[in-house]
């Protein structure tokens, strides 16, 4: 059965961007390391993610994710979007629960906040990979904006870069 993965970066305080939704903040993705993002891309074939966090990602050039099916949670279909994503306004947690239950490699929750939240309380994230950057930003966008439900995980694997920046892999224990 395939999983649920939240691969993402926080800084110290628990935040994934800046108020105005910058990632600026964030390692030089051309310095030479990907902190295992290679190897996680070639888990998974689908990716989800919210509207915010979509532009985010357009910003950055290229679309990254040629190649993975890319479902992006929308209020409002008829926002702009490019050929390679689909909108979906469908609930994300039913939406997300019956991607689970087809056929593939495992998914990508890239983000943000909300989504995260929302998916977590109702215990659909298998894995949290989280790379904690050494930085206290005070303001931004929180990994996981009012969380109500706890969680148990297991450390499995962990990795320290000499930038300081932490990778942790963590996986949810079945309660």
């Amino acid at each position: 059965m395939r999983k649920l993965k939240l691969y993402i970066a926080t800084s110290l305080d628990g935040k994934i961007a800046r108020k105005d939704d910058s990632v600026d903040w964030l390692p030089d993705p051309n310095a030479g390391e990907d902190y295992g993002y290679q190897n996680f891309l070639a888990e998974i074939d689908t990716l989800v993610m919210g509207y915010k966090t979509y532009e985010v990602c357009l910003k950055l050039g290229e679309w990254p994710y040629e190649g993975k099916t890319t479902y992006v949670f929308t209020r409002d279909v008829t926002k702009p979007q490019i050929p390679a994503v689909q909108l979906i306004s469908q609930n994300p947690v039913e939406f997300v629960k019956d991607l689970l239950q087809q056929e593939g490699k495992d998914i990508w929750l890239v983000g943000g906040g909300e989504i995260n939240t929302l998916l977590h309380d109702a215990g659909l994230i298998d894995s949290y990979y989280i790379a904690f950057i050494p930085i206290i930003l005070g303001e931004g966008i929180e990994l996981l904006p009012e969380v109500r439900k706890q969680q148990n995980l297991v450390l499995t694997q962990h990795q320290v870069y000499e930038n300081g920046l932490v990778m942790l892999y963590l996986e949810k224990v079945s309660s």
